[in-house]
């Protein structure tokens, strides 16, 4: 027995190659999803799932019908000439706001509004919202529910 104790040979592992390898192929990953967003336009939806808005309870904002979702929607020109829509529809106040600062657009006045079967606090309507455009260093107006 003591003869075959030696002849294998042990396996060899460069512990520091397969690392860089490892996360090299990490990051090449994504690189490659950031990129598909971006090129397919969900760099918009993804900087917005990222802010934070959107409503993580179990009770809906409100009932939508297709001109509440216009009394929702906010129509950010960006900078770059492009028309950016952002629903607040169910997002939180401080969500919302949260965002504003990053459009650099100003917070105006908070309106409590009572409605059957809303979250308190989530937003209901915004001033101005589409069709109107909003730019940078301007005004908005939010509709939250009271409860």
């Amino acid at each position: 027995m003591n003869r075959f104790a030696n002849s294998a040979e042990a396996p060899d592992f460069d512990a520091p190659q397969i690392l860089r390898r490892t996360r090299r192929r990490r990051t090449t990953g994504i690189a490659a999803v950031a990129a598909a967003l971006i090129v397919a336009g969900g760099g918009t939806a993804l900087a917005t799932s990222v802010a934070g808005g959107g409503s993580n309870g179990s009770t809906p904002a409100a009932t939508s019908t297709a001109t509440d979702s216009d009394a929702t929607t906010m129509l950010y020109l960006h900078p770059q000439g492009q028309t950016i829509p952002i629903d607040f529809a169910g997002w939180s106040l401080h969500g919302a706001k949260a965002y504003m600062e990053k459009t650099q657009t100003k917070v105006g006045t908070v309106t409590e509004k009572a409605v059957k079967g809303c979250k308190p606090g989530s937003v209901l309507g915004v001033s101005p919202h589409a069709p109107k455009t909003v730019k940078v260093g301007d005004t908005v107006s939010f509709t939250v529910c009271a409860g």
